[in-house]
């Protein structure tokens, strides 16, 4: 049940850091952020971008870092079984202050839903050069949101 994070993936033009909570099962057995079909993270980036075309990992990952977006969790590791954000517990933070230090041009922490909020608060001051927002999750378990109204929410990240 102990599950652990990926590495960051952020580059030199990084200027927004996606951040969300902990890599669900599907992610962690493809070792892909993001790797359930019905997370709709990568379609909203692909529209966001207007790039429908982008489907392998490598392009996805070159899509955002070529856009000067970045990606990491919160938790470099945590009990979880299954992968639903509520079952999370006795989690411990990755370095994220470290990283925004060590990437100075990163101006925009952006959290994928209320529980990497929750839990980047829960350890973490903001930083006041940096602007933060939390976005509506793009889990499968935000039902409620359609994929339209991700993208309209999500279209803030490209307006700076």
């Amino acid at each position: 049940m102990l599950k652990r994070s990926f590495l960051p993936l952020v580059n030199a033009n990084t200027k927004t850091l996606i951040l969300g909570s902990l890599p669900g099962d599907r992610s962690l057995e493809q070792n892909e952020y993001y790797a359930h079909p019905q997370n709709r993270f990568w379609k909203v980036i692909r529209h966001l971008y207007n790039n429908p075309d982008t489907t392998s990992y490598v392009d996805k990952v070159n899509l955002l870092l070529d856009n000067g977006i970045g990606l990491w969790d919160v938790c470099a590791e945590a009990s979880r079984p299954g992968s639903m954000d509520l079952a999370i517990k006795d989690e411990s933070p990755n370095p994220i202050i470290a990283l925004l230090e060590a990437n100075p041009g990163i101006k925009l922490v952006v959290f994928n839903g209320q529980k990497a909020y929750k839990l980047y608060a829960k350890y973490f001051e903001q930083k006041e050069n940096i602007r933060y927002l939390c976005l509506p999750s793009t889990s499968p378990a935000n039902a409620k949101t359609n994929l339209e109204q991700l993208v309209t929410h999500w279209r803030t990240i490209i307006s700076d």
